[in-house]
């Protein structure tokens, strides 16, 4: 039982928790609140005061197609990742731990890979003349080649090869700690497979799937390496159009404004996610 010591002078107790966060607050505020308040004001004053560039953003069907594009993207790759990403979880969590861990240090690496050399690489592979095309054509599948790149099909297939690590972590993370007895009860009580997979694994497994869904979608939405890449100028999404707003129109008023509807919106889903599923329940998943 702890003995507390009212005469200890208050100069050598323990610092409080808040102490031990305070750096990383103030860090967090000074290069993250700070700006993004400074990209706001320049939003709502240039080039002239008022809400004119949020008017022009949300009224133009030309960025509406582009929010359309982000956001179908995101869901799409968001979706893929699980689907491809719950199985892998599951087979590391019940293969071998020697098999596990050759196929767990593969993922890791690909993660510790150069995001430019994994995007040029899938250039490669999808490009008309590419091994992809090339193998289908060869099989017979295909008389012509499929148009792989410069469009959402490209930036489909390389954002999915990268976000697979973020849904496969946390899962396979959640997985583990699911006791086989769970699953061999249901077994013995008459569950086939399918109902095992659908009525036992999948709900427990769900906080890591609500977790890796929502790293996946907000990272999609900011996602700009690989769409510029992939995609081309005529596939554009919103993180491209900020870019080009700053870099190159150098009007940073409509840029604000971009940024901070994407802001708004992801914290939105973020919101959702904690109405839905709750905080602790996410956290699991990590």
């Amino acid at each position: 039982m702890a003995i507390s010591h009212p005469d200890i002078p208050a100069s050598t107790r323990t610092p409080s928790g808040f102490a031990y966060a305070l750096p990383a607050l103030l860090l967090l505020g000074l290069f993250f609140v700070v700006p993004v308040m400074l990209l706001l004001v320049r939003s709502v004053l240039e080039p002239q005061p008022g809400f004119g560039n949020y008017v022009e953003l949300l009224g133009s069907s030309t960025y509406l197609r582009i929010f359309l594009n982000t956001f179908l993207v995101s869901a799409v790759v968001t979706l893929l990742s699980v689907l491809i990403g719950f199985p892998v979880a599951w087979m590391l969590a019940i293969m071998p731990s020697r098999w596990a861990a050759v196929l767990f240090a593969v993922i890791v690496l690909s993660m510790w890979t150069n995001l430019l050399a994994r995007t040029y690489a899938w250039m490669v592979l999808l490009q008309r003349t590419g091994l992809i095309n090339k193998t289908l054509m060869n099989l017979g599948l295909i008389d012509q080649p499929l148009a792989l790149v410069n469009n959402l099909t490209g930036v489909t297939i390389g954002m999915v090869y990268i976000m697979l690590p973020f849904v496969i972590l946390p899962l396979r993370g959640v997985i583990r700690n699911i006791d086989p007895a769970i699953l061999q009860a249901a077994s013995v009580c008459g569950a086939t497979r399918w109902q095992s997979l659908v009525r036992v694994l999948i709900p427990l497994a769900l906080p890591g799937v609500v977790a890796g869904a929502l790293m996946v979608f907000v990272m999609s939405l900011g996602y700009f390496v690989t769409p510029a890449l992939l995609g081309g100028t005529s596939n554009m999404m919103l993180a491209e159009m900020i870019a080009q707003f700053v870099q190159s129109l150098v009007n940073w008023g409509m840029g604000g404004a971009a940024a901070f509807v994407l802001l708004v919106v992801t914290l939105a889903i973020y919101a959702v996610q904690l109405r839905l599923f709750g905080a602790g329940r996410i956290g699991q998943g990590g």
